[in-house]
């Protein structure tokens, strides 16, 4: 029998994460990064950037998870890392680079709260805020193409994240 959203058996659990989100700008992404939040127990969700629009598109793939997820928008990335920074968080970005690490050969610590960045779409991380994370880590791909979808990936690195600190 299918287990509808009032009788699943899982339990409600925030974890220290928060996901920053450098220039992620597609609204159907924002709405879903927010439903991904919630899914893995985020604390915080944050977007950085000047074209961030949490409007009536954006609501149309949250399913409401806006309402309960906490997030909040911030002009300047590097005025969060270094709130971040200074509140011990272990920074770890989200890139493919030739220094990444692989997401499921990565040990993420369990005595830090973690903070992922995220990048943009089309350009991913920055240069200069992968230059100040502690660590980038990568998914593997098999296929052809080089990268994938930021909620998709978002997603996977929540997983494997969750994963290990549960």
């Amino acid at each position: 029998m299918q287990l509808d959203h009032y009788s699943n058996q899982f339990n409600k659990r925030t974890f220290s994460i928060k996901v920053i989100a450098e220039n992620v700008t597609n609204a159907p992404n924002i709405g879903s990064l927010f439903r991904t939040a919630d899914a893995f127990g985020v604390e915080e969700l944050v977007f950085c950037g000047s074209q961030i629009t949490l409007g009536r598109k954006m609501m149309k793939t949250s399913r409401a998870t806006e309402k309960s997820v906490k997030h909040r928008t911030q002009l300047d990335i590097q005025k969060v890392i270094s709130e971040v920074k200074h509140e011990g968080y272990f920074i770890v970005a989200l890139e493919i680079t030739s220094e990444s690490k692989s997401l499921t050969e990565f040990n993420f610590p369990r005595n830090k709260p973690i903070a992922l960045i995220i990048g943009d779409e089309n350009f991913g991380v920055s240069e200069h805020i992968l230059k100040v994370c502690d660590a980038i880590i990568h998914i593997d791909m098999y296929g052809q193409n080089s990268s994938m979808n930021v909620v998709q990936a978002t997603s996977i690195s929540l997983y494997e994240i969750t994963k290990q600190l549960s």
